[in-house]
């Protein structure tokens, strides 16, 4: 008799995951934060442009390239698995693209909007072709639930150090890296990072294993995959709750550096941040420079990823204690509220967007992990009531939600911001100073406030009606671990 393979994962494997999704939100992170801000003021995109870019693109990719990706991936057969050999062999072209879509090449404007729509498309084809994989490669590492939990932990740890770097360092390294010229600095900082990146992403291949291999009798159509998905509830609202919150996270996260350009006082900002500018600069370190934007942005980040953190290490007990639907839907609401208080900010209230900022990091850390550890429950759920299991195209189904989440959100930054009469560079001569109407700091201030916190609300609405509660993860645990051991007896 054939023993069961062991279902634990070493912490050693489980930071060797991490590392992948490090590597991929070095790029994620990138998008969510700059890529408005790059396209209207680095580049050169007139708002309108850079809006339907991010849009069309976008969705392709989310209603295209993921789907394609997760039927080839779930038929993929090799030595190293279904999924490892993705990240593998995508690790080397996802860096250079990643470099080449925030290059700015000296092109007439028509060429700069082909060139930025062609980079865009094959980084997110790219993209798409590594990160699909390794996110279902989290449902086979594994059918142990609390170790999924463990796993989700530790990688969005590493996700948080991602994130940590582009909102906090990312912006005054590039003032540094270019010496004043964003388009030099942005070029320098993204070369080291599709290095550093692709690094991490062969370490991941390397050091992970897959254990759940579906059995021969397990095999299915693409007809009747696409039947299970429809006909899964949980996987429904799992979809639309992912469009969701990537909608607002790219709201959100577009819109900060605006946010702080047009909306914060910035004498208010620079008498704030003092202390800890001048305490750094008692210790010889001036890393932001003179530039109280960059200082207050960097900083203001880092108090929120920091706290998310805090929350991120809380989620695993919390989930194993109540399960992950009643964790997730709670302190995405106690989240959003924390979003929702920056409406009522004036631009002097620097300490109260400060704090805010700290305690939506925190409530949000606490459901960071818990979403595609629920993916994966997902998958489970769909192998328990089918006997089949298709992870990668479950998960490909997610991947569409966060890319249509990713596009709509991005591209509501720049066209929100159009409408409140925003100025990006290509309206302006050769050494101009952009000075931006008073609309745009309300535009700002709606974009990271009431507009961002609306598909929050919706997906803790939506929540209510996904069955995956506590009691059920403990049976459908216990009953595929039973099938799973008579298969290989």
């Amino acid at each position: 008799m054939e023993q069961q393979p062991k279902q634990k994962v070493s912490l050693l494997e489980k930071i060797g995951y991490s590392l992948g999704d490090l590597a991929a939100n070095l790029v994620f992170q990138t998008l969510i934060t700059y890529l408005a801000f790059f396209y209207t003021d680095i580049y050169g995109l007139n708002n309108n442009d850079a809006s339907l870019i991010m849009l069309i693109v976008g969705l392709t990719a989310a209603f295209l390239f993921n789907p394609v990706i997760g039927v080839i991936a779930d038929r993929t057969r090799s030595r190293w698995g279904k999924f490892r050999p993705w990240i593998l062999f995508t690790a080397i072209p996802l860096g250079v693209v990643a470099l080449l879509a925030f290059t700015t090449p000296d092109f007439s404007y028509k060429g700069k909007v082909i060139y930025a729509a062609v980079t865009y498309t094959l980084l997110l084809l790219l993209y798409a072709s590594n990160n699909l994989p390794y996110a279902a490669l989290s449902g086979v590492l594994t059918g142990d639930m609390a170790e999924r939990n463990s796993i989700s932990s530790i990688r969005f740890v590493a996700v948080m150090f991602a994130q940590f770097f582009v909102q906090v360092f990312m912006l005054p390294i590039i003032e540094y890296a270019g010496g004043g010229d964003k388009a030099a600095g942005i070029e320098a900082v993204m070369t080291g990072l599709a290095i550093v990146g692709t690094i991490m992403l062969i370490i991941t291949f390397l050091s992970t294993r897959e254990r759940i291999i579906p059995t021969p009798e397990q095999k299915s159509t693409l007809k009747q995959d696409l039947s299970d998905l429809v006909k899964n509830k949980p996987w429904i609202i799992m979809l639309f709750s992912t469009i969701l919150i990537f909608t607002t996270l790219a709201m959100k996260g577009g819109s900060y550096v605006y946010y702080f350009n047009n909306f914060v006082d910035k004498e208010a900002l620079t008498h704030f941040i003092s202390p800890v500018s001048g305490a750094l600069l008692s210790a010889g370190i001036d890393f932001f420079g003179s530039d109280p934007v960059s200082a207050g942005f960097g900083l203001f980040n880092a108090g929120g990823i920091i706290f998310m953190i805090v929350g991120i290490s809380m989620s695993k007990k919390l989930a194993d204690k109540f399960g992950k639907r009643d964790v997730f839907s709670f302190f995405l609401f106690l989240s959003t509220l924390f979003i929702l208080v920056f409406f009522t900010f004036s631009p002097k209230n620097v300490l109260f967007m400060f704090l805010s900022q700290i305690f939506h990091g925190f409530f949000y850390g606490i459901t960071i992990p818990l979403l595609w550890a629920m993916i994966a429950d997902v998958a489970d759920f769909s192998e328990w009531k089918n006997n089949r299991r298709a992870t990668a195209i479950i998960f490909s189904a997610m991947m569409v939600g966060l890319k249509t989440g990713l596009a709509v959100g991005g591209a509501l930054v720049t066209w929100i911001l159009g409408q409140y009469g925003y100025i990006s560079v290509d309206h302006l001569s050769a050494g101009q100073e952009i000075i931006q109407p008073a609309t745009v700091a309300q535009g700002s201030r709606m974009l990271v406030s009431v507009f961002a916190s609306i598909p929050f609300l919706l997906t803790c609405t939506l929540l209510f009606f996904y069955e995956i509660n506590k009691k059920k993860e403990v049976q459908i645990e216990s009953e595929l671990s039973q099938r799973r051991q008579n298969t290989v007896q």
